[in-house]
């Protein structure tokens, strides 16, 4: 079929028709991540934006209430953007714990951004101070919104949502902040039911086969076990070693 490495006919016709199709090579499949750009990330954000801007809202008024001021939930919100340590740390500081305990808590929430971290940092090019602002737009959604599957990440993807993300966050910690006392008890509005369903919506799509199921299960077990007992951090991070079984195939 070959002469002198040139490609015989049958390879060069079935490079012909894989091209025709959009082809499965990696310089095809890599085109087809990057046509999804940053508008399409920031579109579907939106619908977790308000849930996010909700759990925003919340955070707000608990801040306000543990003595925070009105302007530091907006100034923490917006330099660390990241929802639960930053309930965990503000509800030890109200609850009269140490610094250090609350900053131990917001670590342990967080631990979880080190193996996200790794996933998606070949996908993040650029130079190092580019990247490192675009790593802080990783959080749990827009990571989840950017996979492609098979471990690949549309940064663009990636990027689109997180800003969107990142807005209504900061937004909607300053409404707490600001209006939290109009606003009264968030529970009231349900916004406290808000943000489990979004992690709950961001699961279901991943949940797709027998091990991916038996380790969200799994996870869900260790957590609802450990929390009653545990400090908070713990049951997610020992949850998250479910994971491990990921490692069968």
């Amino acid at each position: 079929e070959t002469s002198r490495g040139e490609l015989g006919p049958r390879t060069r016709e079935s490079e012909k028709r894989a091209r025709m199709r959009g082809g499965s090579s990696p310089a095809n499949r890599e085109r087809g991540i990057e046509a999804k750009g940053y508008r399409h990330g920031a579109r579907a954000a939106l619908p977790l934006a308000i849930a996010v801007g909700g759990f925003g809202i919340s955070f707000g008024v608990l801040a306000r209430s543990a003595g925070f001021g009105w302007l530091a939930p907006i100034v923490m919100s917006a330099t660390t953007f990241a929802g639960s340590a930053q309930f965990a740390a503000v509800s030890i500081i109200r609850d009269a714990g140490s610094v250090a305990a609350a900053v131990t808590a917001a670590l342990l929430l967080n631990a979880r951004y080190g193996p996200i971290g790794i996933s998606v940092a070949p996908y993040l090019t650029g130079s190092s101070w580019l990247r490192l602002v675009r790593a802080q737009l990783v959080v749990d959604e827009s990571w989840a919104l950017a996979s492609e599957g098979d471990g690949r990440f549309n940064s663009r993807v990636l990027i689109g949502a997180g800003l969107v993300l990142y807005a209504s966050w900061v937004l909607g910690t300053a409404i707490g902040s600001i209006a939290g006392d109009a606003l009264g008890d968030p529970a009231t509005l349900g916004l406290d039911a808000a943000f489990p369903a979004l992690f709950l919506a961001l699961l279901v799509p991943q949940l797709r086969g027998r091990t991916p199921i038996m380790a969200a299960l799994l996870g869900a077990a260790i957590a609802l076990a450990l929390t009653p007992i545990t400090p908070a951090g713990i049951p997610i991070i020992a949850a998250s070693a479910a994971c491990l079984l990921g490692l069968r195939r």
